[in-house]
């Protein structure tokens, strides 16, 4: 019983390979490539705040600069060429205004911490720059903080005035 079973498991044995090999030769396949493309533009994305900042009423002779009532936090998204370098521009509407009375927007300036970010004053004809950024992409943020050069001349009054930043990514 012993060598029956030896023989039958032997049998068995070069039988799955034979099968084996058979399958093997009968064998097909097949392959495919497959084409992977994404299509990636440039992007800028800008956040600011908050949007509205202040400048409380003080003694010019105790207070000859007087600080926004809030820093601004700021972030830049920027997706460009790798030898493109974005931009980030400031842009007065105007004066500060209170009806017919004006302040030179110019008597608003700010600092900056955080690279790329730098400081500057406000003008109402030529947009000021406000981050000097390296060529690429990236995610930057930082913080304005703003002041107002006070005076004994200026007219009594609420002052208003719109600042557009503008962040570009050629």
């Amino acid at each position: 019983m012993k060598n029956t079973s030896k023989l039958f498991l032997g049998c068995l044995v070069v039988g799955l390979l034979v099968w084996g090999s058979a399958t093997a030769l009968y064998a097909a396949s097949a392959t495919q490539s497959l084409t992977i493309n994404a299509t990636i533009s440039a992007r800028a994305e800008l956040t600011l705040s908050p949007t509205t900042i202040s400048f409380a009423d003080a003694s010019p002779t105790t207070s000859p600069s007087v600080a926004a009532n809030s820093t601004v936090a700021v972030t830049a998204d920027v997706r460009t060429g790798s030898a493109s370098t974005a931009t980030l521009t400031a842009l007065a509407g105007g004066d500060l205004t209170s009806g017919s009375d004006t302040i030179p927007v110019s008597n608003v300036t700010w600092t900056a911490s955080g690279a790329p970010f730098i400081a500057g004053t406000m003008n109402k004809t030529t947009a000021q720059s406000a981050a000097t950024f390296s060529a690429g992409s990236g995610s930057f943020s930082g913080t304005y903080t703003f002041a107002f050069a006070n005076s004994w001349s200026y007219n009594t009054g609420s002052y208003t005035q719109s600042v557009t930043y503008t962040l570009t990514a050629p």
